[in-house]
């Protein structure tokens, strides 16, 4: 048999050049090409099997190709198609089919025509199971399931919610666990909402309210209050990589970073819809929300770029990648990222769908914009007035100066002129010497340059010159350098590439010891006699001889020469105006400060770290996301699987972004919604009900009550995608306010409460934790928004270096939330309570048990310094009541009052320990530090 390689295709002429086909191409593939198909590939590549992620069976994966993301063929060029160049394959351990006698030449030259006349394929072709079509449950479209019929469990039914979780447990053989006491369930709504507790107050007054809607009346206080906002922002700046540095080894802060995290808050505390909130991160620059942008550029971005094309390329890539990655996974709960390299593994996500995501990000870049574009008109007005008088006041200061110019200056006339670079000359009386010292005492920069010092004698002769036989010697020569060495102060040669500089910043000196001894007059130096160079000059001096008698005689210095200045001095010609022209020309000078200090304030503009975008050129498939190897071009898209997202290959930037984030907050994805609640799930239960809250793809959980999510998802949807309302319909539940104790039998059956059962106890993150110990010393400061507080010591140079802080003061003493987060970099005391570092998508924090975290929370002089403060707030308001004090105690750090031995046991440990152990061993508590 005769094989066709790739290269006899290529100089085929039927090969390439277009053959008329008796049928059109779509019908002649029915008839010719599939037949082919059938019999040597649909073994390995069909509906049974589908090796490589590749199946010809089907019009989507002859065009999409398998997992190498390589089309498998290329219209109009049968040698470029990979088809062509596995079937006619010269080795035949690559050449396919891999069994049999392979595809014959009648065959070969039959599927040749058919890519080479633009191979067409029909819309669908017999036995095509689409690449998309999956039944996995996510991709379905969200249903409302009617809530189910009360089970057998005498479970009082108070909202939908219930009823779900009551239909599941009864299948389980389980019931709820009866209601958490008034003070139990009070404290677990405002940590879970506020993240702070209650106050003494507020506790005791819930629980005196036998009012049967006191508990919804402060569900809807704790939703609408401020402290709300500052910890749901907290879940959501998990799940956008936000931090306050660039990350990597330089590491430098976003001093405006601060703004998107502030964005967030208020969104939160105004209940915006969530359609809206997710289309101003990825939109907001055309939606009126500048800082909402902050979202897409909020990770790690590396500064130092590579001179290697190739590694700045992929930096490049790996910039889109995070967008996209995060893009997909807060929003749609997908590991999109999975395909850059390749088609995924497990999801219906293409290659090519990867990269059309890619190109509705290429336009985006780190950096800084203005907050508006366009200043308030007043303001406009105020800029054009100010810049008209600024010109008025140039012209008229023009004018004194140039009468300054026609007058001598009365302050400079018995001085020389300043030192220059270039050259300058010492005349003195003659004086007989042999040695001559030229010594430094500050220069303009640096350590002082010297290009040549040459000394003549009466007759106008050099007489320095090493030819001459002077010798040269200093007091130290820079090292490293070979174009600045001693020997070149005397080499008769000019200019920087030929010059000494000392070793010393500001100072150094050199001496030049003559053959013989010669009457001198005049000496010239210079630092750089071309001029080139404007550094390191000697700006004072002296110059010294030594006589016969070995005296050293001072015969030049620089006190007689004009103030050294590296730039002339633009108030200069005051000196030379008489007490009317410079009482004048003064006050235009200050008309003139005040007016640019206004002029700057008015025309500032905030800036925000939010992108930067231009329109962006094509966008191609990277061959297993190798930027150096470019396939096809890929317009902005989205994924296909959800439904399709058409765009122009030239669409303008954003307007891809827009269309991006309307087509995430369609009701129509099946997604969106799903993933929200589910979000919102987890952060109030401590579990969401799909376990894998940033993949519901194949290798995510699936959801223990799918019913309950598709409920919620759509009661999501049908009230304007409010958050609150959501969070609502939970805190009011009875799932939510069950007691958190264990049961034999419920331990027996779900230890890990996934039908649950009761509400599972966990321990309090780090920012509610850290916000609680301020919070009940009474040394939160509570003031909202704007820069961060530091709780690092931040070190400046080329990189930046930060030092965990060891003492505090007020100025740390805010909400956690507003703490400048550093990437790599964690907080000494709190950082270890599994702080994310904002390198990556935190859906789900881990929960760690450390002994650093035990002994951070016990020995610190954090909780020191808070257990004194608390300590003497109580001494402070109860000063006649060692009881009191400690009920007080119990009520803000436990939300209870203390038991009989408690109360004996508190007792003991103040008069043995003082009042700061006390707070202290309250603060360590597990009641403190868990919700319950």
């Amino acid at each position: 048999m005769v094989w066709l390689s790739p290269r006899t295709a290529a100089s085929s002429p039927s090969a390439e050049q277009p053959l008329s086909l008796s049928e059109n191409s779509s019908a002649y593939f029915v008839k010719e090409v599939r037949p082919i198909l059938q019999k040597h590939c649909f073994e390995c590549h069909g509906t049974e099997k589908v090796k490589s992620s590749l199946r010809l069976d089907t019009s989507e994966g002859i065009l999409l190709g398998g997992n190498s993301g390589e089309p498998l063929i290329q219209p109009n060029a049968p040698s470029k198609s990979y088809l062509i160049q596995k079937i006619t394959h010269e080795d035949s351990e690559e050449r396919m089919p891999p069994n049999g006698p392979g595809v014959s030449e009648t065959e070969q030259k039959i599927l040749l025509q058919w890519i080479a006349q633009g191979a067409q394929l029909p819309e669908s072709i017999e036995g095509d199971n689409s690449f998309y079509e999956t039944d996995h449950w996510a991709f379905q479209k969200v249903q409302r399931p009617a809530p189910p019929i009360a089970g057998k469990t005498n479970t009082r039914i108070e909202n939908p919610i219930d009823a779900f979780i009551d239909y599941r447990l009864v299948k389980e053989g389980l019931t709820l666990s009866p209601e958490a006491d008034r003070a139990t369930t009070l404290r677990r709504l405002f940590l879970v909402t506020k993240g702070i507790p209650p106050t003494p107050k507020e506790l005791l007054s819930f629980q005196e309210d036998s009012n049967e809607s006191s508990y919804s009346i402060q569900v809807e206080a704790a939703l609408a209050s401020p402290r709300y906002g500052e910890r749901w922002a907290r879940h959501w700046l998990d799940i956008a990589r936000y931090a306050d540095s660039n990350g990597f080894e330089t590491n430098r802060e976003r001093k405006t970073a601060w703004h998107y995290r502030d964005y967030v808050i208020s969104a939160l505390n105004t209940n915006k819809p969530y359609d809206q909130f997710i289309e101003e991160q990825l939109a907001g620059d055309v939606l009126g929300e500048d800082a909402a942008t902050g979202f897409l550029v909020a990770g790690p971005y590396d500064i130092v770029k590579s001179p290697d094309i190739t590694l700045t390329l992929m930096q490049r890539q790996n910039e889109l990648d995070d967008m996209i990655h995060t893009t997909s996974t807060a929003f749609l709960g997908l590991t999109v990222g999975c395909a850059r390299c390749h088609t995924h593994k497990f999801d219906p996500i293409h290659q090519k769908e990867y990269y059309s995501m890619q190109a509705v990000f290429a336009g985006v870049r780190h950096g800084e914009r203005p907050f508006e574009k366009k200043l308030p008109e007043d303001t406009q007005k105020s800029i054009v007035h100010i810049e008209s008088r600024l010109t008025s006041i140039g012209m008229e200061l023009g004018k004194l100066k140039k009468a300054a110019e026609l007058k001598p200056d009365k302050t400079q006339q018995t001085k020389r002129p300043q030192v220059s670079s270039r050259l300058n000359e010492e005349l003195f009386d003659s004086v007989k010497a042999k040695t001559i010292r030229f010594t430094v005492l500050a220069s303009s920069s640096g350590q002082p340059c010297l290009d040549e010092l040459e000394v003549f004698d009466d007759g106008g002769n050099n007489v320095a010159l090493a030819s001459s036989g002077a010798v040269a010697s200093a007091s130290g020569t820079l090292p490293g350098y070979a174009i600045h060495q001693l020997k070149h102060i005397n080499d008769g040669r000019t200019g920087n590439a030929s010059s000494w500089i000392s070793n010393s910043s500001g100072s150094g000196w050199v001496e030049i010891s003559l053959l013989k001894e010669h009457s001198i007059q005049k000496i010239v130096w210079s630092r750089d006699r071309s001029g080139q160079f404007q550094d390191r000059i000697p700006t004072r001096y002296i110059i010294e001889a030594r006589t016969q008698k070995d005296e050293w005689i001072r015969i030049a210095d620089s006190n007689n020469r004009a103030t050294f200045q590296n730039k002339p001095d633009p108030l200069a010609f005051l000196n030379v105006l008489n007490d009317s022209g410079r009482s004048k020309a003064e006050s235009l000078l200050k008309q003139k400060e005040n007016l640019r200090g206004e002029l700057k304030r008015l025309s500032k503009r905030n800036m925000v770290w939010a992108g930067q975008f231009k329109q962006p050129g094509p966008t191609h498939r990277l061959y297993r996301g190798d930027p150096m190897e470019k396939r096809e071009k890929t317009p902005p898209g989205a994924l296909r699987v959800i439904k399709p997202l058409l765009m122009d290959e030239d669409e303008a930037e954003e307007q891809r972004r827009l269309k991006l984030a309307q087509w995430i907050t369609s009701k129509d994805n099946p997604l969106t919604a799903r993933v929200m609640v589910n979000r919102i799930w987890h952060y109030v239960m401590g579990q969401g009900l799909v376990r894998t809250p940033g993949d519901f793809g194949a290798n995510g959980v699936a959801p223990t009550h799918p019913l309950l999510l598709d409920w919620l998802a759509d009661e999501f949807m049908r009230n304007d995608w409010s958050i609150k309302h959501i969070q609502r319909l939970i805190l009011n539940s009875r799932t939510f306010r069950q007691s958190s104790k264990p049961t034999p039998m419920g331990m027996d059956k779900d230890a890990g409460g996934a039908w649950l059962w009761r509400y599972t106890p966990r321990r309090l993150s780090a920012e509610p934790m850290r916000d609680s110990i301020l919070f009940t010393s009474g040394a939160l400061d509570l003031k909202m928004q704007g820069p961060g507080f530091y709780l690092l010591d931040v070190q400046v140079e080329n990189v930046m270096h930060y030092f965990p802080k060891e003492h505090f003061g007020p100025n740390e003493f805010r909400r956690m939330v507003y703490q400048t987060r550093i990437r790599q970099e964690q907080d000494a005391i709190f950082g270890a309570f599994d702080c994310p570092d904002g390198n990556q998508v935190i859906s789900n924090r881990s929960r760690s048990n450390t002994p650093i975290q035990a002994l951070n929370l016990f020995n610190s002089n954090f909780i020191l310094q808070q257990s004194e403060i608390l300590a003497s707030r109580l001494q402070r308001n109860f000063p006649d009541s060692l009881k009191q004090q400690i009920e007080q105690a119990f009520l803000a750090l436990h939300g209870k009052r203390p038991d009989e031995h408690e109360m004996k046991i508190s007792r003991a440990l103040i008069q043995s320990d003082g009042h700061a152990s006390f707070c202290r061993a309250l603060y360590n508590s597990s009641r403190f530090i868990f919700i319950f």
